[in-house]
């Protein structure tokens, strides 16, 4: 790990000036007028439809938009950025428990994610199902259905805090590292329990910058660093894998992540109903209070100690 922080060290200032705004949009995606490009924009309208009919919902279920948004729709776009594609529903139109309305297109699209890598111009298609009741901050959003801006873009004046932005993703970077220190020492519930609590902590950094100073602050950018360095997936797969050695050490009848997976797509409903989407619901919900329990009352007896300045190697 101290050969990947350093590496990341010396990368940062190099992806820290790809986060830079640029002079327009990305010419790969938008002509002259700021449109999209009618190739692009048709293609995406079917994959979105392909998606859509995949979901088997009933015939009163209407698709009300398809939106892209993000970086790719900004100023603030890179050779990283990924196509936000947006699919607007009402979910009250399929059921009135939206939260397992919402279970249901997670497990949609993980399945989609995993059967497909679609690329535009070497940038990932990211599909995500939108309730069109709910709050979305972003710097532009462009309706792929109609070909018209529902939010403009416009090139902001400021000054972007590159140090700040530093300070605190090496900070991270240093807290992923303690945690990995967790996962190498095989301590698998502590792993899950730290990794879990920095994934909020870094989700709430994120969403706190964003409502208080836009896409270019410290916070934000900080984040995108991270994604773009490789520790913010490195956080996933450690939940991930202590997740598979607690419920393989354990035996439980979920068996091990790698069988979850490969049998995700057989768990994933043909359609949407409401009565196997709560029984799915609760089982995770069950899964996370075990996990919890395990750690709230396997891991006491720990000796009080004053705190490193510096990591041991």
């Amino acid at each position: 790990m101290n050969k990947l922080w350093e590496e990341f060290k010396k990368e940062a200032e190099i992806d820290l000036q790809s986060l830079m705004p640029k002079d327009s949009l990305n010419k790969n995606f938008w002509n002259r007028k700021m449109m999209l490009k009618e190739p692009i924009r048709q293609k995406l309208i079917q994959i979105a439809n392909d998606f859509f009919e995949s979901l088997n919902l009933s015939e009163e279920v209407i698709l009300k938009d398809i939106t892209i948004t993000g970086s790719t729709a900004s100023y603030n776009w890179s050779k990283y950025s990924d196509i936000d594609l947006h699919l607007i529903l009402d979910f009250s139109q399929i059921n009135e428990n939206q939260e397992l309305v919402k279970e249901y297109f997670g497990g949609k699209i993980f399945v989609w994610n995993n059967k497909h890598n679609i690329r535009m111009n070497d940038h990932e298609v990211e599909i995500y199902v939108q309730n069109e009741k709910e709050s979305h901050m972003a710097a532009g959003v462009y309706s792929v259905l109609n070909g018209v801006w529902l939010e403009q873009p416009t090139k902001a004046e400021f000054e972007v805090d590159l140090e700040t932005t530093k300070k605190k993703a090496n900070q991270l970077v240093d807290q992923i590292e303690r945690v990995y220190d967790f996962f190498e020492s095989r301590e698998y519930p502590k792993t899950m329990e730290a990794a879990n609590k920095l994934k909020e902590k870094i989700k709430e950094m994120r969403r706190a910058g964003l409502a208080d100073e836009g896409v270019y602050s410290p916070e934000n950018m900080a984040f995108k660093l991270l994604r773009r360095s490789g520790h913010i997936e490195l956080l996933h797969k450690m939940i991930a894998k202590s997740y598979d050695k607690i419920m393989s050490l354990h035996k439980d009848i979920r068996g091990t992540l790698k069988i979850m997976i490969s049998n995700l797509e057989e768990e994933v409903n043909e359609i949407f109903d409401p009565v196997i989407e709560e029984v799915n619901f609760q089982r995770r919900m069950k899964q996370k209070h075990y996990l919890k329990k395990k750690w709230l009352v396997g891991q006491g007896k720990q000796k009080n100690s004053t705190p490193y300045k510096l990591k041991p190697s």
